[in-house]
């Protein structure tokens, strides 16, 4: 069995024991620093969605497999002077967390390009090294999203600090789950709930994530 058949199946035993539809899980192939043989072969499977953390790398690999039809997720930290790119040559940013970012995105969007998902990313647990917005936060910046014409408010993502145990996952998860819920009753586009990765996905799914972001356990040990 593929790595890719194996991670399918985890979701498949989650999603049935959270007693939800398979149909309403998206996989998210987490592929920075992976070779682009690996995401060819991944691609080749039946993968059509990747996400990536640097933009530049991202460009590049866009360009070798231009062959295919593959969605384009941004996923990382956003620099201000990559927006443009980013409105440019990707289909979905998951990691806008302050409103200059949107404003950016949407007055450096070409205009000939669908209009850009984008998905606002909470900082959970408030940790000083890693980006998102605080959950207080949530409601003025999807306001700005909502408002601006390129743009598409479709949901939230996050990273939660690593929990071993399950209980803790399914409370961080629940949280952010109810954070999603009040952003869904307000905004009829946003559908999109992206939490869970390999050690956590079973609780992300339970707690309602409609889009897991698997790396390493999909495509294997990156390259030194």
């Amino acid at each position: 069995m593929t790595r890719f058949h194996q991670v399918t199946e985890r979701m498949e035993v989650a999603a049935a024991s959270a007693r939800r539809p398979i149909s309403e899980l998206r996989l998210l192939a987490v592929s920075k620093k992976q070779p682009i043989e690996r995401i060819r072969s991944l691609a080749e499977e039946g993968q059509t969605s990747f996400g990536e953390n640097y933009v530049d790398e991202a460009v590049a690999k866009m360009d070798e497999l231009a062959d295919l039809a593959l969605e384009w997720h941004f996923i990382g930290p956003i620099q201000s002077n990559k927006t443009r790119t980013l409105v440019e040559r990707f289909d979905w940013v998951q990691s806008v967390d302050r409103i200059k970012i949107v404003r950016r995105l949407n007055d450096q969007h070409p205009g000939n390009r669908p209009a850009l998902n984008v998905l606002l990313q909470v900082n959970l647990d408030g940790e000083a090294q890693k980006a998102g917005c605080a959950p207080e936060a949530i409601a003025s910046l999807a306001e700005a999203v909502a408002a601006a014409e390129h743009l598409i408010l479709r949901g939230l993502m996050a990273i939660p600090a690593p929990r071993d145990d399950p209980q803790a996952q399914a409370d961080v998860f629940g949280r952010l789950r109810g954070y999603f819920d009040e952003l869904a009753a307000a905004y009829p586009s946003v559908d999109t709930l992206s939490a869970g990765m390999s050690a956590d996905l079973e609780a992300a799914i339970a707690a309602g994530s409609t889009m897991i972001r698997v790396g390493t356990d999909l495509f294997g040990p990156r390259p030194e």
